[in-house]
């Protein structure tokens, strides 16, 4: 049998094609998939179960690893196409690609916090901030309905960091995971059934991650598998970002301060990301958020930093673009 071999180019033609063409919006996205099924499954579970906390738990899980494993397995049936005989393994890796584009949200992050941006009032009285709140409420889970214009623009930094991680960094690790797995045996998952499989637990986790109500009980399973699969590519983002943002010779400060300021979030990842870029970026974040009716206080990051403006979010971004290419230059230097 002839094993083929794909290799790193194969992930960084999907990063292209991600930054290309992004989520087109006339497209069935496979995120929107996976949230109609958690939709459905867990309106079948709250229907059987009610209020019962031990059911919606065992049932959570079952939610939970049925999506993760479904959504893997159909991710490893597309990847099974590259392999069979012609003209299918055409299709297979042309779904391959686009598969693996889907899973990354480079661009589609670029541009909801532009969008923000843009919205905010500016000296000839373009935007207004009613718009602004409404796009930042597309990428934030606190109220915003009062926020002002520098509250607006610190949710802004702090969705901009965080997300990092959730939408791009995080399934890019598990693709190139999976590219190392076919190395090894190429019937194995590879890219598309690891990064699709997270991304089920992530849309678990923003669907279902919720201490309110029967949520409290249903979303443990996806949250704790979400926190999870992100802890590894969370530190290797702390540890890589340093080298694209600041003198090497300041590596070990960064990343250090990034672990200090970071810990004390109750998420193991989150407060991680937002420190790591809030370091690297020069800009203060943290502080008083609202989630519905209660008030969270989450820690400061950097402190001695000013608060963050129009010009520092683009480099939020930017950074963003330098580390996801010198992932892929990194692991293609290595490969």
């Amino acid at each position: 049998m002839i094993v083929v071999q794909p290799g790193i180019w194969l992930v960084a033609a999907a990063a292209g094609l991600d930054w290309l063409i992004g989520d087109p919006a006339r497209v069935v996205h496979p995120v929107v998939v996976m949230g109609w099924f958690i939709k459905t499954l867990r309106s079948l579970l709250e229907w059987v179960v009610g209020d019962d906390p031990f059911a919606l738990r065992l049932g959570g899980g079952l939610i939970t690893m049925t999506v993760v494993l479904g959504s893997g397995t159909v991710g490893w049936a597309i990847e099974r196409l590259c392999f069979a005989p012609a003209p299918i393994h055409a299709l297979g890796w042309s779904l391959l690609l686009i598969g693996l584009a889907s899973a990354l949200a480079a661009r589609s992050l670029r541009s909801s916090v532009r969008a923000v941006i843009y919205a905010l009032p500016t000296t000839i009285g373009q935007g207004d901030l009613t718009t602004a709140r409404q796009r930042l409420s597309w990428i934030v889970g606190r109220d915003v309905s009062e926020l002002n214009e520098q509250e607006i623009l610190r949710a802004t930094a702090e969705s901009a960091s965080e997300n990092a991680v959730d939408g791009l960094f995080a399934p890019l690790f598990w693709m190139l995971l999976g590219l190392a797995l076919w190395r090894i045996r190429p019937d194995l998952p590879g890219p598309l059934a690891l990064a699709w499989a997270f991304k089920a637990s992530s849309t678990l986790d923003s669907m279902l991650g919720y201490r309110t109500g029967r949520l409290y009980w249903m979303g443990t399973a996806g949250a704790r598998l979400d926190d999870l699969l992100t802890w590894i590519p969370c530190r290797i983002v702390m540890v890589t970002l340093p080298l694209v943002a600041q003198p090497w010779s300041q590596w070990f400060e960064f990343v250090r301060a990034a672990e200090r300021d970071g810990a004390p979030d109750p998420s193991p990842n989150a407060g991680r990301s937002e420190a790591s870029f809030a370091h690297c970026a020069g800009i203060r974040l943290g502080g008083r958020n609202r989630y519905g009716a209660n008030w969270v206080n989450k820690p400061i990051l950097a402190e001695n930093c000013p608060p963050p403006d129009r010009t520092a979010i683009m480099r939020v971004l930017n950074l963003n673009l330098k580390l996801e290419l010198f992932w892929l230059l990194g692991v293609i230097l290595i490969w």
